[in-house]
């Protein structure tokens, strides 16, 4: 939750999302996207369809990681 929180100030902080206080009893906070955010949708469109092509060499690395970190 705190390191929710503040990934989540820190996209406000940059104009990525607006938070908006729906209530305070109970306390209902709604974050929303901005016109800056959706900028974002191309970039992060990119990274998705590079994953999804490198996928198996991705799984190799973190395998390769995880055997070299257990020792």
């Amino acid at each position: 939750q705190k390191s929710l929180t503040a990934t989540l100030r820190r996209l406000e902080r940059t104009g990525i999302v607006e938070r908006v206080v729906i209530s305070d009893r109970p306390v209902a906070i709604e974050y929303r996207i901005t016109a800056l955010g959706k900028t974002l949708r191309d970039p992060i469109d990119a990274i998705l369809r590079w994953s999804d092509e490198h996928l198996e060499e991705i799984e190799q690395a973190r395998a390769r990681f995880d055997d070299e970190a257990a020792g």
